[in-house]
């Protein structure tokens, strides 16, 4: 006697309209559901939903306004911006650490990071003399620095 075989016909899916699709190829761009997630939300396969991501999402792109030159653009602004923030940081830190004696870079930062720290202090005593613990300068005059040889 053979039984039904109802769960090997094929499994019949309602057609959705293009704002579906593209809300769906949206919500999975920005990470809002996985593909798996919106396979069982709107009754659709995942194959199906993979070829909509391959066909739509530039489509979703445009519609966004951001084309993949304006996101690169975007992105190498930002990265400056970035680049800038963590100079000026850096700079910051040199100066601190001139001033009150103390390597604090060394303990909580990274090597890279450090040595970029160690080559600004340098640079900064080498263009401006030495600092001491109030951060006075001990840039000797031209007098003291020729008195100072005529000593020795």
């Amino acid at each position: 006697m053979k039984t039904k075989k109802d769960h090997w016909r094929k499994k019949s899916y309602q057609k959705v309209n293009l704002e579906t699709k593209l809300l769906v190829v949206d919500q999975i761009l920005t990470g809002h559901i996985s593909s798996t997630q919106a396979s069982k939300k709107y009754d659709v396969p995942r194959t199906t939903i993979t070829y909509w991501l391959r066909k739509y999402s530039t489509l979703v792109q445009q519609s966004n306004g951001m084309s993949k030159n304006d996101e690169i653009k975007k992105l190498k602004e930002k990265i400056e911006e970035l680049e800038f923030q963590k100079d000026f940081q850096q700079d910051i830190i040199a100066d601190m650490e001139l001033i009150t004696g103390v390597d604090m870079a060394k303990k909580s930062l990274p090597k890279t990071l450090v040595k970029e720290i160690e080559q600004k202090k340098k640079a900064r005593i080498k263009e401006s003399g030495s600092m001491d613990v109030l951060g006075y300068l001990n840039k000797l005059s031209t007098k003291e620095s020729k008195h100072n040889k005529n000593k020795k």
